[in-house]
């Protein structure tokens, strides 16, 4: 297929998934099949190889994220019903004192994103940040934005979040090195988005309605585990991932340290061993009943649906343009063209971000696109890859992201203050994303 053509199929084909997701208001996995049968057909495979290629795409990457996000969410579940997201918030607090607040949210806000989803973490975090601020008589923005955009860095950069597993899955990224290197760079990330951005933004904006609320205090609850076990508990898969990747660099092949090693520390084992760990320690020692826990479990899945849905689909039409071979022509194309495949990820996922508001699905999409250019020999690491696409995918903090208005309710912002606040901390957090990952490439790390 002519390149101009194989362009011009993939571009139809997205903007007719953007076109299905925005106008026609039909679920995004419907969207994206729609969208990927069309691909294939438009690019000359039988509708039987269309079906096959689809169906093959979406139950290899299932095959390799779901049961990492289903775990993920068990993990955070426990974390949520058993006060230890709390207690690492409450205790960070004591320690860091007035003159630190804004610097100790953004770190509540790594610790506690690292193992929650954004949305589950922010619901949560928000009542402590009115009551932090209310104590200590800081702007209210001024303690809840750092917090905001922590969540917001390590949702998109770091596993076992479903839009950073997905581009693992992807681009065949290590996922120890990937954590390791996601942490790294989320920090200086959440940073310039975070404590200085709230510093500058926060005296220029009218006066905040909860300033003057005084917040009603927590329902009672059991007793909240303690610093030291919630912590153990949230870094343990974080650390059995980095174990399985320092085992395969400095094990011999084939010792036993290093098989055991390399075997928990593969992203299911670990998960597993961490979420049996939480049961025990957020639950069974804070009084829960075995049954309180299974149901807990079964609660913490029934929302992934709709999103195993998505990455499914995102998968298939992957898929489909490795077997159309219209990822080879790109792939091609865009080596002749001379365009760093790290800005053609990044470029590719915020036009998505815009276009569709969630940041999973332009995630997905793009690494579905530009993952198998990495087949081809490109020379980038593939974990920077993954980074630099989750960067693209947080870009703007459209209207059209559910987070927009979930910020924008829960800390009393008009419009325009959300814009001002959100929508421009999740644009730092996609260019720093980008710099960072284009320093880091430049000079041969990562």
């Amino acid at each position: 297929m002519p390149v101009s053509l194989a362009f011009l199929t993939v571009g139809a084909s997205i903007a007719m998934a953007v076109v299905l997701i925005q106008r026609c208001r039909l679920h995004p996995f419907i969207a994206l099949f729609v969208t990927s049968l069309f691909l294939g057909l438009c690019a000359g495979m039988s509708p039987t190889h269309v079906i096959a290629a689809f169906e093959n795409g979406a139950g290899q990457v299932l095959g390799q994220v779901a049961s990492v996000i289903a775990l993920g969410a068990m993990l955070g579940k426990m974390l949520e019903v058993s006060g230890g997201a709390d207690q690492i918030a409450l205790t960070v607090v004591r320690l860091s004192g007035r003159r630190h607040m804004a610097w100790a949210m953004m770190v509540i806000g790594l610790l506690v994103g690292i193992s929650v989803f954004f949305t589950v973490g922010f619901v949560v975090l928000v009542p402590l940040a009115m009551s932090v601020a209310r104590r200590t008589g800081l702007p209210m923005l001024r303690v809840a934005l750092p917090m905001t955009a922590a969540l917001s860095v390590v949702q998109g950069l770091v596993p076992p979040h479903p839009g950073a597993m997905f581009a693992l899955a992807a681009y065949h990224a290590d996922i120890g090195h990937l954590i390791m290197l996601g942490i790294a760079l989320s920090i200086p990330i959440a940073i310039i988005s975070g404590p200085l951005y709230a510093a500058f933004i926060v005296p220029r904006l009218a006066a905040n309605p909860h300033d003057a609320v005084v917040v009603a205090p927590s329902p009672a609850r059991r007793s909240m585990p303690s610093f030291a076990v919630t912590l153990l508990t949230m870094v343990a898969p974080v650390a059995l991932m980095m174990g399985g990747s320092v085992a395969r660099l400095a094990c011999a092949p084939g010792s036993i340290s290093g098989t055991i090693l390399r075997f928990a520390g593969d992203a299911n084992v670990g998960l597993v061993l961490s979420v049996i760990l939480s049961f025990y320690t957020l639950g069974l020692r804070q009084g829960m009943s075995r049954q309180e826990i299974l149901r807990l479990s079964n609660d913490s899945l029934g929302p992934l649906a709709s999103l195993f849905l998505m990455i499914g689909a995102g998968g298939g039409f992957g898929q489909e343009l490795m077997d159309s071979s219209l990822s080879t022509t790109i792939t091609t194309a865009a080596i002749g063209m001379h365009i760093p495949v790290l800005l053609l990820a990044w470029l590719m996922a915020a036009a998505l971000r815009l276009a569709v508001g969630s940041a999973t699905v332009a995630m997905g999409t793009t690494a579905g696109v530009v993952g198998p250019m990495l087949l081809h020999g490109q020379g980038v690491s593939p974990e920077l890859m993954v980074i630099v696409t989750g960067a693209g995918a947080v870009m703007f903090g459209p209207l059209n992201d559910s987070g927009f208005w979930q910020v924008k309710e829960a800390l009393g912002l008009s419009v325009p203050q959300t814009i001002a606040t959100w929508s421009v901390i999740e644009t730092l957090i996609g260019v720093s994303g980008l710099v960072l990952c284009g320093v880091l490439s430049w000079v041969g790390l990562g």
